[in-house]
């Protein structure tokens, strides 16, 4: 029974050596060592912000006349159609007014009057020289040839206006864009007769908020598109009246080389709608936002930390910092999911605060395993 009890205890042994032998030989767990996060950074920058607002424009002439009768009556002859091309004084059409031939009689009635009256006072003083007449008389016939010279010249200028009323001419050189009269046709004075757009560039013509209209002046760069291609210009001409028909402002532009827009039609355009000139930025990315407000992270020396800012006007690439950081702060341009206040951080291209030559960058200790 002993015997069997000795083998039964040198059993159990062995047994108690097998369970610690392989936990001897398990590799030991060493903690290596994580690297500090890689971060690049920038100082804030003065540079210009400028933020651009998409609006339809009109494409019209960069001078356009439209021409109106003066005086009523029945159009006698037409001399152009839409398309024509016009010089300056080229007739447009011939009106009856009616008033023609009366004016004409006039004037040569007045012309009568003024050769009688001149006739008869080179009679009265050649009499008044030889001491015939008194003085009275020969300032009598004076006064009567001045008179008859000033209705004269009336009644020859309301003949040349007459003239120039049934005459329609082309007050400019350019393109017909609109001619709908026709022979026999009845004009009043408020009907449109022609309109002839000017030879050279053309011009857009669009409108806009009082909220933009003040970031705009004459001068300002415009960019145009239209069906694929682009247009530069130039703001010519800013309204300080709204129009009363749709509540803006009206802005013209003048366009280079833009002879091949169709007058009339519409364009898509770019005006500066915001700006900010020389003023502190950063990479618009760089900032971050939580419940509404604006924050960035900044490195110093080696650590993170949070700084609430104020973000004014930013594009794509810029964005304005109003406060909260200042011109020498650098700011963290790159996103780690390591940024924390109080974080280890190294700069890219830096060796790390505690390494020599670059080496050893690792200060956070994880778990791993190795075989010894």
């Amino acid at each position: 029974m002993k015997k069997g009890i000795i083998i039964g205890g040198v059993v159990v042994v062995a047994l108690g050596a097998a369970v610690v032998v392989p936990r001897l030989m398990r590799p030991k767990a060493v903690l290596e060592e994580a690297p500090v996060p890689v971060v690049e950074v920038e100082k804030p920058r003065p540079a210009d912000i400028v933020l651009y607002r998409n609006l339809v424009g009109t494409v019209e002439p960069s001078d356009v006349v439209y021409i109106y009768p003066k005086a009523a009556g029945e159009i006698t002859d037409v001399f152009v159609k839409a398309g024509d091309v016009v010089s300056e004084g080229q007739a447009i059409c011939r009106i009856d007014t009616k008033q023609v031939d009366s004016a004409r009689l006039s004037m040569e009635a007045a012309k009568t009057a003024l050769d009688n009256a001149n006739a008869n006072l080179a009679r009265q003083q050649a009499l008044f020289a030889a001491g015939d007449i008194a003085s009275a008389t020969f300032e009598q016939a004076e006064m009567q040839a001045k008179s008859a010279q000033i209705q004269y010249d009336q009644a020859k200028l309301n003949y040349d206006y007459q003239i120039e009323f049934s005459n329609i001419t082309a007050p400019i050189g350019g393109v017909v864009e609109q001619c709908d009269v026709e022979v026999h046709d009845n004009v009043a004075q408020q009907s449109l007769l022609c309109v002839i757009s000017g030879e050279g560039s053309k011009a857009i013509t669009f409108s806009v908020t009082e909220k933009v209209v003040d970031q705009l002046k004459t001068g300002d760069p415009i960019t145009i598109e239209k069906n694929g291609k682009e247009y530069q210009g130039g703001i010519t001409e800013i309204s300080s009246m709204i129009d009363g028909a749709t509540g803006l402002f009206k802005i013209k532009a003048s366009v280079e080389n833009g002879d091949a827009l169709p007058t009339g039609s519409a364009v898509s355009l770019f005006v500066v709608s915001d700006r900010a000139d020389q003023v502190m930025s950063i990479p618009v990315d760089a900032v971050y936002y939580s419940g509404g407000d604006a924050y960035v992270y900044t490195y110093d020396n080696g650590i993170v930390h949070h700084v609430p800012v104020e973000v004014g006007i930013y594009d794509s690439e810029r964005a304005e910092i109003l406060s909260g950081i200042g011109n020498q702060d650098q700011v963290i341009t790159t996103w780690s999911s390591e940024l924390l206040e109080g974080a280890q951080v190294q700069i890219a291209g830096s060796a790390p605060a505690g390494t020599k030559n670059g080496e050893g960058s690792e200060n956070v200790q994880t778990e791993s395993t190795q075989a010894e």
